[in-house]
């Protein structure tokens, strides 16, 4: 059958379902280690959100759970990302192994069982009187290994992690069989590992065992079977070997429609991440089509204010937007910020974000007065949030900064006599971001030691990158403006020094790593926006200090693009 086709049947089956039919099959309950790093920050729209603050001080601060069936809400990066898993006979119990804090979001239905809870009720292990389960020396072992191994992966000690997780897998072996459940669920952590070491070429093998095994204890279509193959597809997601992950998600979304429901919040979700791989693979309408019928089946289960099909709804709009269709786009975005503004009120990140994306979509149709409006309460929330020196703080400023200018190029066919005022106006609004964002990458050593972690450090240092980035280019846009304007003093001289500290980015060392690892997409951007600025004069483009600029930034891209090559 071929993809059209499969994805056709899929989406027929669960419009014929009742929303509420969920079938009589053994439960399995999600949890998910979500650490406490930060993606990185191509937009000001940062996750930070319980303050802006990293809560712990290690890598992993909060053990969330997730519905039935082990189901996440597809929000992974490409980059470091990992789930891992205990299955416990008839009970599935999932571990969370997560390198990145999209991972966290929560999409829970119902409380997830816990690991006593599932030893209860393992298969082929008899109750004895006092509700304990019957055990060995191997089987006390596994546990022990498993728990250990666990911790000392969230403490960052990752060779004594991995030693525990083989030795986990040694007793299950030993303790409960070769080709017992408990087996499948040592290799899939052990594979969780490996994946998130990215040795790519150990987990796969593993993964497949396990899958292997599950199927001869359980049968090919269990939703043990489903869920496994799900994350075996999410561990081909990240990899971007998209033709595998649908086979793997489509599989999933089979069973879990027979086993659960067609109306199931699970089997949602899982047509959630089938529907972004189609995305990353430009197959855009069928990724459109499953993403409306995941939010339709959220909605008919009384789930349409969730924070889970709010999170399909912005990616429907985004969706929506690459396809230039901004009316829709901006319908559902103002659909979205309702309901966010009923459910959490205007002093809330989540709210603010989605109204900062509202604004950018206003921007694009010309709807100026109105997003200048959204961008100005998203300005009062986060100083009240955070402070007035946050990166957040300095995101917005940019934006507000971008959308003067806007309003100079339409005032300039309209009214000239304002345009004076919104150039001083956008040059104040991003000479403090620039002022923000420098003095958190150029920290005074009394504010270094504010930062508890190494990873709040870091999360700072990417956010206030990135909004620094797009600072620099508006810098450029707006002497573009005033050359055009043929404003006095408009020499390019304030482009040329925005190009110059957009290059010192690549060369120092303690941004660098930023820029080549978390930004790469963002500062090619700005270096090229800023270079095509400075050689559109001609005048100013030939002099001898502006080829050597023009030829540093040149080498620059051509060494960024060998980078990505070579991944």
């Amino acid at each position: 059958m071929s993809s059209r086709r499969r994805l056709l049947s899929l989406l027929r089956s669960a419009r014929l379902a009742p929303a509420g039919r969920l079938a009589a099959a053994p439960p399995s309950r999600t949890f998910s280690l979500a650490p406490a790093t930060a993606a990185a920050a191509a937009s000001t729209s940062g996750s930070a959100k319980n303050g802006g603050t990293a809560a712990g001080h290690d890598h992993f601060n909060k053990l969330h759970d997730f519905s039935p069936s082990g189901s996440s809400d597809g929000n992974f990066s490409q980059k470091g990302s990992a789930y891992g898993a205990i299955l416990i006979g008839q009970a599935a119990v999932f571990l969370g192994l997560s390198g990145n804090t999209v991972l966290a979001q929560d999409d829970s239905v119902a409380p997830a069982a816990t690991s006593e809870q599932a030893d209860a009720n393992a298969t082929g292990l008899r109750r004895v009187e006092d509700g304990s389960v019957i055990s060995n020396e191997h089987t006390v072992k596994w546990r022990m290994c498993t728990d250990n191994a666990r911790d000392f992966f969230l403490k960052g000690k990752l060779d004594e992690a991995e030693k525990l997780f083989k030795a986990a897998l040694q007793e299950a072996k030993e303790g409960f069989g070769l080709r017992d459940p408990h087996v499948a669920s040592a290799l899939n952590n052990l594979a969780e590992f490996y994946r998130l070491r990215k040795e790519y070429e150990k987990a796969e093998p593993l993964y497949m065992e396990a899958i292997e095994i599950l199927e001869q204890s359980f049968g090919p279509d269990d939703i043990r079977v489903g869920t496994a193959s799900r994350n075996l597809g999410q561990y081909y997601h990240i990899q971007r070997r998209f033709d595998q992950a649908q086979t793997c998600y489509e599989r999933a979304l089979k069973i879990e429609g027979r086993v659960m429901g067609f109306g199931h919040p699970d089997y949602a979700n899982t047509m959630y991440l089938l529907a972004k791989v189609l995305s990353q693979q430009r197959k855009g309408n069928d990724a459109e089509a499953l993403i409306r019928e995941s939010i339709r089946i959220l909605e008919e289960a009384g789930l349409g204010e969730s924070s889970a099909c709010i999170q399909r709804m912005r990616f429907l709009s985004l969706e929506l937007v690459k396809s230039r269709r901004l009316v829709e786009a901006e319908n559902l975005q103002r659909k979205i910020l309702h309901n966010l503004e009923l459910s959490k009120g205007w002093d809330s990140l989540d709210t603010t974000m989605a109204a900062e994306t509202l604004s950018v979509t206003l921007q694009n149709i010309g709807e100026l007065k109105e997003s200048e409006e959204l961008l100005e309460r998203c300005l009062a929330v986060r100083r009240k949030i955070f402070s007035e020196d946050h990166w957040e703080v300095a995101g917005i400023l940019v934006h507000l900064a971008r959308l003067t200018l806007l309003k100079v190029t339409s005032d300039i066919k309209v009214n000239n006599d304002l345009s004076p005022s919104h150039l001083v106006k956008a040059k104040q609004l991003v000479s403090d971001s620039i002022r923000i964002t420098e003095a958190i990458l150029n920290p005074l050593r009394e504010n270094q030691k504010k930062l508890k972690s190494t990873i709040g450090v870091e999360r700072e240092k990417i956010g206030a990158t990135a909004v620094l980035l797009q600072a620099l280019e508006v810098i450029g846009l707006l002497e573009a403006v005033r050359k055009r304007k043929q404003e006095p003093g408009s020499d390019y001289e304030q482009a040329e020094q925005a190009l110059r500290k957009c290059i010192s980015l690549y060369n120092e060392p303690r941004t660098r790593n930023v820029v080549s690892k978390h930004l790469r997409q963002q500062y090619t951007r700005c270096l090229s926006s800023l270079m095509r600025i400075i050689q559109h004069d001609p005048d100013i483009s030939s002099a001898p200090r502006m080829q050597d600029l023009l030829g540093e930034s040149q080498q620059i891209m051509k060494e960024l693009g060998e980078e990505k090559n070579m991944k």
